[in-house]
């Protein structure tokens, strides 16, 4: 079956479309670029740097733009979906959704709209083993935003280790987060994986923190032989 993805450049949307290109053809990436940072639907930060990571991958980005008005903005996510299918025949979406009824139902409701199936291989994962696998399989994570207490300016851009993952199976114990981020507590931003033909170095990124708020943006980067 020939497939879109929802990408976000994130660790959710490349491991799900890593796990669907494992039996289906990924003919295309779908990246939604917000204009509103509190998108309730679409990862924000570092999402223009898609367009290198879909490079990195050899597999086609559609971009489309919206201004990340709350529901307006499905609109656009069905346009967007409308004209992954009519230019690129895909004949279902994938998704990266863990737990987010919100957003897994609305996607679910654009597919049916345009007569495409929904694929969510992610879904109700245990997040803490997924974490694990990501580091097991050779997916290199950067975290790229935070927006919650009690996450410090020292995650962000932190790589994903095993150290960080303990730190996060504590902060859901204590605090009961989702160590995934996807409550919106922590965004990802990912370097390299078996996807990759070639990763991600970066050469110069900013940081902005203030009250367990923060964003990790990548100003240059380029890509570099494995």
């Amino acid at each position: 079956m020939k497939l879109g993805v929802l990408f976000s450049g994130g660790k959710d949307s490349v491991f799900a479309c890593w796990r669907a290109r494992e039996k289906n053809d990924i003919a295309c990436l779908i990246t939604v670029v917000s204009e509103n940072a509190d998108s309730y639907m679409f990862h924000t930060p570092n999402i223009r740097c898609t367009k290198l990571q879909a490079e990195a991958m050899g597999i086609p980005l559609l971009s489309w733009p919206t201004r990340g008005e709350k529901e307006a903005e499905l609109e656009d996510l069905m346009a967007a979906v409308a004209a992954a299918r009519d230019q690129y025949g895909i004949q279902g979406v994938v998704t990266g959704a863990i737990e987010s009824v919100y957003q897994a139902v609305r996607v679910q409701r654009i597919c049916r709209c345009l007569d495409l199936w929904c694929f969510n291989p992610l879904w109700q994962i245990n997040q803490i083993d997924y974490l694990r696998q990501l580091r097991s399989f050779g997916f290199r994570v950067i975290i790229s935003g935070v927006y919650a207490y009690p996450f410090e300016e020292s995650w962000l851009g932190a790589e994903l280790t095993e150290e960080r993952i303990q730190s996060l199976a504590g902060l859901q114990e204590k605090y009961k987060i989702n160590p995934s981020g996807e409550g919106g507590e922590l965004e990802t931003f990912v370097l390299d994986g078996p996807l990759f033909k070639k990763k991600i170095e970066i050469l110069k990124a900013s940081l902005s923190y203030a009250y367990y708020r923060g964003q990790y943006i990548i100003e240059e980067m380029r890509l570099v032989e494995k």
